[in-house]
């Protein structure tokens, strides 16, 4: 395949070109809302995002912090048809960093962490919203390399105590926290699309959980596409005070799956699709997605950051994709979040730039300038492209960062 190879400022730049496109061969997975891993991930991005606006409201800039390391730890309940109740404590686990303090004037960490916490929880489960047990593990250790000598206190040791935003590295220069990498892919094929809005659909704020109280928001789906038919495996649960007999769950579970064949009857009309839904359930036993709350987080499940839907909502193992996880991560200079959302965004451009399929991956390394990653490496499917033109939009992007980082603590963007 061509390759076009060039410095690219501080960057090494490959463009390849007549790349191999991806057939229609698709295995792709998405976590629901009320997903643990998807709370996860929700709850750390909503803590870093309040963390920021506070700070930029009182300060003027967004202080050093890091709430991507949270957990949920599931609780317990008991369930039974008609009725049910939490009989355990959902675990919020707040691992992260903060800066606790900036010139003398203290912030409140905690109280901001809680109050979104709970706040979250009011929103998204309500029936969890009164059975929390929140852990705050939040510190203000700097990262290693803070050497003391008689000399000086090493500026590294201010980064979470600043004693002013003159402390703040990045407000000179954005340099990478860490040696990481960024990957975005387009344009997505039916089927993933289709996943993602069956998904939404099934554990959103949409009419048809509007007009069925018992639809639970804890779906998981995986998919397999051979780019002609599909075949789906679906767990939808169901929320117990609603529902008051075996029957009525099986006769709610044959209205979710009369639902998944209208939705792709309308998205991939000359498709044959088959559904498999609640593959676990044994009706002669009640062994049952049935839940209290609509979640598995009730009852001992856990959620992690990171282990869910990547930035574009979609777990595709067959096209590239990393292990970063976004949610919770500065959003000044942190690559893991910024690199992803970037290589996504100029995956879509290229796209529509050149009608074909498109790869971007931004490698960085740590303490390099943001906007001039170690590696850009972009693969095309199209035969003829004018290497002028994808250069203009890879230096479009690079130079997006500080307007990224607007976006995201205004909530204008959405991560999975």
């Amino acid at each position: 395949m061509p390759r076009t190879s060039m410095t690219f400022g501080k960057s090494h730049l490959v463009i390849e070109t007549g790349t191999r496109e991806h057939d229609g061969t698709t295995i792709v997975e998405r976590k629901g809302l009320g997903h643990p891993d998807t709370l996860a991930d929700h709850l750390a991005e909503r803590l870093s995002r309040a963390y920021s606006r506070y700070t930029v409201k009182h300060f003027g800039a967004v202080l050093h912090h890091n709430f991507d390391k949270l957990a949920l730890l599931g609780g317990a309940s008991e369930v039974r048809y008609g009725g049910g109740k939490m009989t355990g404590p959902v675990r919020v686990l707040v691992n992260g960093r903060a800066a606790p303090a900036c010139g003398g004037e203290s912030i409140p960490v905690l109280e901001i962490v809680e109050a979104e916490v709970r706040e979250f929880f009011a929103e998204c489960l309500p029936e969890v919203s009164d059975h929390l047990d929140i852990a705050f593990n939040i510190t203000s250790n700097s990262s290693p390399g803070a050497v003391l000598t008689s000399n000086a206190v090493p500026d590294r040791t201010r980064w979470f105590n600043p004693r002013s935003i003159d402390d703040l590295r990045e407000r000179r220069v954005r340099l990478s926290n860490d040696t990481s990498l960024g990957t975005g892919w387009a344009p997505e094929n039916p089927f993933e699309s289709f996943v993602r809005e069956l998904v939404d659909h099934l554990s959103g704020q949409s009419d048809f959980r509007r007009a069925h109280t018992w639809c639970g928001s804890d779906v998981k789906l995986m998919g397999y596409w051979d780019g002609e038919s599909a075949d789906i495996v679906l767990c939808v649960p169901q929320k117990s005070r609603h529902v008051g007999s075996r029957t009525e769950y099986i006769r709610n579970t044959e209205t979710v799956l009369a639902e998944c064949h209208r939705l792709a009857g309308i998205r991939l009309p000359e498709a044959e699709v088959r559904f498999r839904l609640n593959a676990r359930d044994i009706p002669e036993k009640d062994e049952l997605y049935l839940t209290y709350t609509g979640s598995s987080i009730e009852s001992g499940d856990e959620g992690v950051v990171g282990r869910g839907n990547r930035i574009n909502g979609l777990i595709t193992p067959l096209r590239p994709m990393n292990l970063e996880g976004a949610n919770g991560k500065n959003p000044v200079y942190h690559v893991g979040k910024l690199y992803n959302i970037a290589a996504q965004r100029l995956a879509h451009r290229l796209y529509e730039a050149t009608d074909g399929q498109a790869e971007v991956h931004l490698v960085s390394t740590t303490g390099q300038r943001l906007d001039q990653p170690w590696r850009i490496l972009v693969r095309l499917s199209s035969p003829d492209v004018e290497v002028d033109k994808v250069q203009a939009l890879v230096a479009e992007a690079l130079d997006g960062f500080p307007a990224l980082t607007d976006e995201l603590v205004s909530d204008g963007i959405v991560l999975s």
